[in-house]
């Protein structure tokens, strides 16, 4: 590998980056290919399914082959407020493969005892995610149901980018949430971005089906992110 293409993905991993080293296998060259680079036709195409994947391959394009290794960072799951919906999801979340922490500064909720090898910060959400920023492959799911809590997160966390941000509660209180969110500065389009009552449809009830719920549709955000955007690039083509 070309060290200049070492360095460049290297730094692209440590700062929670996705990046693909496309190699042509007909000469050796390769290149360092950023999530969100343009690159057209069928080679694009299998670039970014490799991304959606997160595995790598070889394509054979137009009579040239090329092998794709691709990096995407582990997706991580953030939780705000350790409550039962939490100690439920945690489980879920490591069996999934998901790195996840829950943040909560009510220190009654927030023990070791509750969540045991599970990262857990009783510190304020805005102060630990200045410590520990959000990004593209976080998810952030909010059950606290205080907004003291809840709404610095939910600012935070559309502002990163984060590929899922969801919000437990009613609609009603979602309506409520929402002008909230506004004082603070996020936009319509941003608001509009949160699940919100969160997790899948599923009709659950209790803190181990709502997580199951959380879950799922965590999952299938960090599966489907990009393709929206790829399908209104198209309809502007």
């Amino acid at each position: 590998m070309d060290p200049y293409c070492l360095k460049k993905l290297n730094a692209e991993r440590r700062a929670r980056r996705a990046a693909l080293l496309l190699t042509d296998l007909g000469d050796g060259r390769d290149r360092v290919i950023k999530e969100g680079d343009p690159v057209a036709g069928l080679l694009g195409d299998a670039i970014s399914q490799a991304f959606l994947s997160g595995k790598s391959s070889l394509a054979e394009i137009e009579g040239r082959s090329f092998f794709l290794n691709v990096h995407v960072p582990p997706p991580r799951l953030v939780v705000i407020g350790a409550v039962h919906i939490s100690q439920a999801l945690a489980p879920m979340a490591k069996i999934a493969g998901y790195d996840m922490e829950i943040i909560d500064p009510r220190t009654a909720f927030a023990t070791p005892e509750r969540f045991p090898d599970i990262k857990l910060f009783a510190e304020w959400p805005q102060d630990i995610l200045e410590q520990r920023p959000l990004d593209p492959y976080t998810a952030v799911a909010v059950v606290t149901h205080d907004p003291k809590i809840d709404d610095q997160a939910l600012e935070r966390a559309l502002k990163a980018g984060c590929f899922y941000v969801g919000a437990l509660g009613s609609r009603k209180t979602h309506t409520k949430r929402v002008e909230r969110l506004k004082a603070l500065g996020s936009s319509d389009d941003e608001i509009a971005l949160i699940h919100s009552p969160i997790g899948l449809d599923i009709g659950a009830a209790s803190p181990a089906e709502i997580a199951v719920a959380v879950m799922a549709e965590v999952i299938k955000a960090f599966r489907a992110r990009g393709l929206q955007t790829a399908r209104n690039l198209e309809k502007t083509v």
